[in-house]
């Protein structure tokens, strides 16, 4: 059934049908769909446009296709040129002619826009659970591993931290992730239903009820506006894409730390896979693939931006280009979360390689910086100083905690015994503003 046709007088070209066809994506709205005419019909009927016993048998269908499709009686399939057109000839099969009558005061620019806003409500609010399924993964992951360990800059060792203060780090930028959706959320909560194809309607429709009927907080204020309205689409986008970057860094990292070169962490046989030809691999293709992913994820966003850079109000059928995107993004950042809590979960933490590691790259430098400071040194001449410690470390190939008192006092006199309590890496993160690295902080 076409939901449109009166003026036509030739049939649809078949390879226009297929290429004009949107079910195959769009089907995955049906609840929303149903949901939205539910609300609809009730409005009709409070407005006196449709009789209580219409509006009840419209209902009853409509929830009685919901049943069907839930319970798998109906099957999502078949010649449709969308969800829209699914639901309403379905409808139209089991009570007849006043199925006919659920479109009135509504057109599927606005029924689209209402349905992808509520689905991807929905949707957003299964993300950021698992978002906080993540972040309280990795805090029990550090908690439980609270290891000495080097920091990084360029790849390079740089100063001493914790294995649990490293893991907050991503627990921050998931925070960030979470606040940035439900912003998200709060902007995209103004129901267009009722706006019709893009001005409205002559009848005396209540949009503030289909908008509480639904759980908006509002109805949009402006119907062009309305059926046009992509933002919040690119703005979720944009949000998984900051979400993959940041799952994309932290895979890159745990794939840095089981290395044979690193031995930090080991991964769970559950999160990897072997080579064909090599007996002795151990490939993390868990965290290659959450990497490899974050790329497709970027390309939905581009996809989106570039699809409504030049289009004029209000709706074109460009914008039927939008789900296909936006359902594999959503799709891959969910697996990629849930993979990651996955490889977090089962890995296992190497203390020893850790320790072992923090000897390698003079990483207590910075702190025989500050204590010659303390003593007075300028930072400039200082630093100076202790770079040339390192060198001759370098070429002695000792660490700087291993030179004796006569060693580093031929750098500078300032230097006393109290210099090795100071820069031993159990003291170090009890100094100064570094005692936060030791502290819960939420």
């Amino acid at each position: 059934m076409k939901l449109w046709g009166g003026r036509f007088n030739k049939d649809t070209n078949e390879l226009m049908k297929r290429f004009n066809n949107s079910f195959y994506v769009d089907k995955r709205l049906y609840k929303q769909d149903i949901r939205g005419s539910i609300a609809h019909v009730k409005m009709l009927g409070r407005v006196n446009i449709l009789r209580k016993d219409e509006v009840d048998k419209i209902i009853n269908g409509l929830e009685e296709i919901m049943m069907e499709i839930e319970d798998g009686r109906l099957k999502l399939e078949g010649d449709f040129e969308d969800i829209h057109s699914f639901v309403e000839s379905k409808l139209l099969e089991r009570i007849g002619d006043v199925a006919k009558k659920l479109h009135t005061s509504r057109s599927r620019n606005d029924q689209v826009a209402v349905d992808m806003k509520m689905f991807v409500k929905d949707e957003i609010s299964a993300v950021i659970s698992k978002i906080d399924v993540l972040i309280e993964c990795l805090k029990k992951k550090g908690k439980e591993n609270e290891y000495l360990m080097p920091g990084f800059t360029h790849l390079q060792p740089a100063q001493v931290i914790t294995f649990r203060y490293h893991l907050m780090a991503y627990v921050e930028m998931l925070k960030r992730d979470k606040k940035r959706l439900l912003n998200a959320l709060s902007l995209l909560d103004e129901s267009p239903l009722g706006s019709c194809a893009l001005a409205g309607t002559t009848n005396d429709i209540d949009r503030d009820f289909t908008s509480n009927e639904l759980g908006f907080r509002c109805p949009t204020k402006n119907y062009l506006d309305s059926v046009s309205d992509r933002d919040y689409l690119i703005e979720i986008l944009s949000a998984f894409s900051i979400i993959m970057m940041h799952l994309s860094r932290l895979s890159e990292e745990i794939i840095i730390w089981c290395t044979p070169q690193f031995r930090f962490v080991t991964l769970s046989d559950e999160y990897s896979t072997g080579s064909s030809l090599m007996p002795q691999k151990k490939n993390p293709d868990s965290l290659e693939l959450i990497r490899g992913k974050t790329g497709r994820v970027y390309g939905s966003l581009i996809n989106i931006l570039t699809i409504l850079k030049a289009l004029p109000l209000a709706y074109n059928k460009d914008m039927q280009e939008d789900k296909e995107c936006f359902f594999d993004s959503l799709d891959t950042v969910n697996i990629c979360i849930e993979v990651m809590i996955g490889v977090v979960e089962t890995m296992k933490v190497n203390k020893e390689e850790m320790l072992k590691s923090i000897d390698k790259g003079y990483i207590n430098a910075t702190e025989v910086t500050d204590y010659l400071v303390k003593k007075g040194v300028p930072f400039r001449d200082a630093h100076e100083i202790v770079g040339r410690i390192v060198l001759y470390c370098e070429e002695k190939g000792r660490a700087i905690e291993k030179l004796d008192l006569d060693e580093l006092k031929s750098f500078s006199e300032k230097i006393e015994e109290d210099l090795y309590e100071y820069i031993d890496y159990s003291n170090i993160l009890k100094k100064g503003n570094k005692k936060y690295i030791l502290m819960e902080v939420e």
